[in-house]
């Protein structure tokens, strides 16, 4: 298959290695000039994107890649597939599927969960939206870059699952956190504590497999002085977007809410930027009630 790759970042560049790896051609573009091996660099978003039966892009945010598929879909062949994997709020991803069936195309809004680490492994998890063609189009793309591919329904459906599945995230993160500071006030040692709760009631992803406290359950971002991982200021950028789409629809979403002022006031007015969502463990351990 002949691939377009636009954002070479953390997580793209890792992706399209893969697809050069599993013996696709590749043809890449990011604006900071990064180049990847095997992939063919081009001196534009829209060579990049001319005569390819797919294209990928992975970039910040939605106000970039609306002025990106502004750009590629013109250029793209009638037929092809803008298969974005960005995290981009849902309007965004939905305004570039009716810009590209508009032009001939298809587009699946396909974000991922699995960091930099399951780009690399090539284990990582896409929520999509759009045409189940052109999802079963892009199904092998997933097998490579991925070890699962949801197809969420419409247009906007895979932005709708990512950012519904973040806000549970953030929201427990913070609670496992507080959890661990409340048990360290009391004298409860953080070991017991976590052999009762990773297989009680108060089990959750963010204690069992993401635990915050370091040296506890398996290893993660704390025992590697909560460098990410998953960085705070993307789930705050996350959370946001969930607010963001409460707010379109009048969804009732406190608990959404509460984690984003957390999160803001973590990374914003504290020393959040640059560490792990997960330490807001030591946030914790530091405060008070006041």
């Amino acid at each position: 298959m002949k691939i377009g790759f636009i954002g070479l970042g953390n997580m793209g560049a890792p992706m399209a290695a893969n697809l050069v790896k599993a013996g696709h051609q590749v043809t890449g573009f990011d604006t900071a000039g990064v180049t990847v091996d095997g992939v063919v660099t081009a001196d534009t978003a829209e060579a990049a994107a001319s005569g390819q039966d797919v294209v990928i892009t992975m970039l910040p945010n939605g106000a970039i890649l609306r002025a990106v598929a502004a750009q590629v879909i013109p250029a793209m062949d009638k037929g092809a597939v803008l298969l974005d994997c960005s995290t981009v709020d849902v309007d965004s991803a939905r305004a570039v599927a009716d810009q590209a069936t508009s032009a001939g195309c298809s587009a699946l809004d396909a974000p991922v969960s699995g960091g930099v680490g399951g780009a690399t492994n090539g284990t990582l998890t896409f929520m999509v939206g759009g045409p189940e063609a052109a999802f079963e189009t892009a199904r092998p793309l997933f097998d490579i870059m991925g070890q699962k591919a949801v197809h969420c329904g419409d247009a906007g459906a895979g932005q709708s699952a990512k950012i519904c599945n973040n806000m549970i995230l953030g929201v427990t993160m913070i609670a496992t956190c507080e959890a661990f500071a409340l048990a360290d006030k009391l004298g409860l040692d953080r070991q017991k504590m976590f052999d009762v709760v990773s297989t009680s009631s108060g089990y959750s992803w963010t204690m069992n497999a993401y635990c915050p406290a370091p040296g506890v359950g398996p290893t993660t971002p704390a025992d590697n002085g909560y460098k990410p991982g998953f960085a705070a200021e993307l789930m705050l950028k996350d959370l946001g977007l969930s607010q963001q789409a409460a707010e379109a629809v009048d969804a009732d979403t406190p608990m959404g809410a509460a984690a984003l002022a957390l999160y803001r006031q973590f990374v914003e007015d504290e020393d959040g930027r640059g560490m792990d969502f997960s330490a807001m463990l030591p946030r914790f351990e530091k405060r008070g009630r006041g």
